[in-house]
């Protein structure tokens, strides 16, 4: 192997084992939560908003860290990131109470929501030949640790107890360090360069996507209408303020005059309703409906993140040499027509069949994920990308919630097969708006370019 090609492996994998830690994090806590519950003497209700707050953190977070890394350095802001998370890992454990556990999560989730927009503004600058085969190796371990998450929460979990879900991530957080301190270019910035950080904006942002969060999070018990009212007070207060600014945190104008750039965070919200709406809510009716055990619904489910790890370099390779569009065209049509097949999964469906239906689903977030992150980068300058890399990880927030939400809406109080249909009809129609705003995309040219 050439020096310039470990090079960029190793770079790669510094970016790599840090991006990794938020969706690791966000999915690892599902199964520890029962034990944390009986310690903490909690309701599931109580015990659950270790998620939420989880959620809420990183949908404000990512742009917030985001911002500040484009303005005083990306690779500090990156490895600050980490030594938030150690700090959280390692206290975690010793949380003398629920209040402060809930508490150190959130640093935990703040600190990992500098990673991801420090990493994407890394890449972007460093590495310019093949940089959606780079971003589609991110993909995949960002894939494999959410969907492999809650298996490595449950053996911790079953071994040790919950704290170790914590401790898990030092190994982790160590070579993502060392590597980045060493391998990762050091920071550039003028000197001349007045750095202005527009904090009302920040507050504003939090505002609003606080509230906006919390009335998605209200659905499953009814429509809050007060809230989606503070929430729509908030984002227009917002949006009228920064567009008023001339160093605004986020360039608000810009998401109206530049439609493709905004589309793609709209799509990207839209995509992961559908994921996040199929990867909960096919274990709830794998195994309450059809009474299959948790390892037979581990199996099936590991279909839809094992054939999008498959997909994605190849993914990657693909819009290297022909843009982003027909990657998505083709993520789109397998969302569409994996959530048709869910239509005819019955009550004696085998799990073969299941397991083929969710697959095609799989390989459309292999396609989708990083043709929508890859698109997103050909319309934003790269002095932006980190403020765009954090808001591309609010949509999936924002999207995550949604579909917690539909699933509540739906499932709440009876989970039949029928009610399964619904979901899956419901999909269809979100794949079809999707599959229209793709077609109105331009086609892009190749990415290494």
């Amino acid at each position: 192997m050439s020096k310039p090609t470990k090079t960029r492996y190793l770079f790669i994998t510094a970016v790599a084992l840090g991006t990794l830690l938020n969706p690791l994090n966000s999915s690892m806590i599902a199964v520890a939560l029962s034990r944390i519950q009986n310690q903490f003497s909690l309701s599931f209700t109580d015990a659950s908003w270790l998620i939420s707050t989880y959620y809420l953190a990183s949908g404000i977070g990512q742009p917030v860290m985001g911002k500040l890394g484009d303005a005083f350095g990306l690779k500090k802001m990156y490895l600050i990131g980490l030594i938030m998370i150690a700090a959280a890992s390692f206290a975690a454990p010793f949380s003398p109470s629920f209040g402060w556990l809930i508490a150190i999560r959130i640093i935990q989730a703040i600190g990992s929501s500098a990673l991801f927009p420090a990493g994407m503004g890394i890449i972007r600058k460093s590495i310019t030949e093949n940089q959606a085969q780079a971003l589609g190796v991110l993909s995949i371990f960002s894939s494999v640790s959410a969907a492999f998450g809650p298996s490595i929460g449950g053996f911790l979990t079953h071994y040790w107890d919950w704290q170790a879900i914590f401790l898990v991530n030092f190994p982790f957080i160590l070579a993502a360090f060392f590597l980045g301190l060493f391998i990762l270019p050091k920071d550039r910035r003028d000197k001349n360069r007045k750095v202005t950080i527009d904090y009302i904006g920040i507050l504003l942002f939090t505002l609003s996507i606080l509230s906006l969060l919390l009335f998605l999070l209200s659905w499953e018990s009814g429509v809050n209408w007060g809230e989606l009212l503070v929430s729509l007070v908030f984002i227009f207060v917002f949006y009228k303020y920064e567009s008023k600014q001339s160093q605004p945190f986020i360039n608000v104008l810009s998401l109206k005059e530049n439609l493709n750039m905004s589309f793609v965070y709209v799509q990207f919200i839209l995509v992961n309703v559908i994921f996040y709406s199929i990867f909960f809510g096919v274990p709830l009716y794998l195994q309450n409906v059809r009474h299959f055990d948790s390892k037979t619904t581990g199996l099936i489910m590991l279909s839809i993140a094992g054939f999008g790890i498959i997909v994605s370099p190849l993914a990657g390779r693909w819009i290297d040499n022909r843009g982003s569009k027909p990657a998505l065209i083709a993520g789109t049509s397998c969302m569409i027509a994996g959530s048709l097949l869910l239509l005819t999964i019955h009550g004696s469906s085998s799990a073969a069949w299941i397991f083929f239906s969710l697959s095609v689903l799989g390989l459309s977030n292999g396609f989708n994920n990083l043709g929508l992150q890859t698109a997103l980068y050909t319309y934003v300058p790269p002095a932006e990308t980190g403020t765009a890399s954090g808001l591309f990880m609010t949509s999936r927030y924002i999207g995550t919630i949604f579909s917690s939400s539909l699933l509540g809406i739906l499932f709440g109080k009876q989970f039949t097969t029928s009610h399964f249909h619904v979901l899956a009809i419901i999909c269809v129609i979100i794949g079809i708006l999707i599959m229209l705003l793709t077609l109105r995309m331009p086609q892009l040219q190749k990415q290494s370019q």
